[in-house]
């Protein structure tokens, strides 16, 4: 009977340390996606918002179609992504777009006076600050996530339980990382 209890009680403390590992890891992976979520719903938020945004800007600039074409094209790619790398290689060209619209704006003195285009702004610029706490609160979520599963013993376990390692939702684009040259 005692030879038994060596055998086993070991084993249950090996599947209890399993089974806890498993379920705090299968929680963390749902907070990840949750957080995928969030900026998901933040970016569709901004994708609702662009057309309006761009038709005001037209009814001012008829003759920018370049620009207008661009946003439009933009958003299309961001729509359609995919995967997380691909999501946010087509919002940062979104969000390149969007300031060369900004840049079109600043050339129609009526049109920063507009209402229409000034709450239109202010949206938008409300839902960039939603977006950025959305990555950070991902990008977080996610670093807990990737250590639990690349530190001991998750390192071993992971692998092993189909936990794969989850990207971050970084700036890709060079002058995003570049500092700021300011110049007097």
């Amino acid at each position: 009977m005692q030879y038994v209890m060596v055998i086993l009680a070991p084993t249950m403390i090996l599947f209890i340390v399993l089974v806890i590992f498993y379920n705090n890891t299968v929680k963390l992976r749902n907070f990840v996606q949750n957080a995928w979520a969030q900026i998901d719903v933040q970016l569709k938020r901004r994708a609702d918002l662009i057309p309006n945004l761009v038709e005001t800007v037209k009814a001012y600039a008829a003759h920018e179609k370049e620009t207008f074409e661009q946003v439009t094209r933009a958003r299309a790619e961001a729509l359609q992504a995919q995967s997380i790398e691909q999501r946010q290689q087509a919002e940062n060209q979104l969000s390149g777009a969007l300031k060369s619209l900004f840049a079109v704006a600043e050339a129609y003195p009526e049109l920063k006076a507009s209402d229409n285009f000034s709450k239109l702004q202010q949206d938008l610029s409300d839902t960039e600050n939603k977006i950025a706490y959305s990555r950070q609160f991902y990008n977080d979520t996610a670093m807990k996530y990737n250590t639990k599963i690349q530190t001991f013993p998750g390192n071993v376990l992971a692998g092993v339980m189909g936990f794969q390692f989850i990207p971050y939702f970084e700036a890709v684009q060079a002058s995003e990382r570049e500092a700021v040259q300011v110049r007097f």
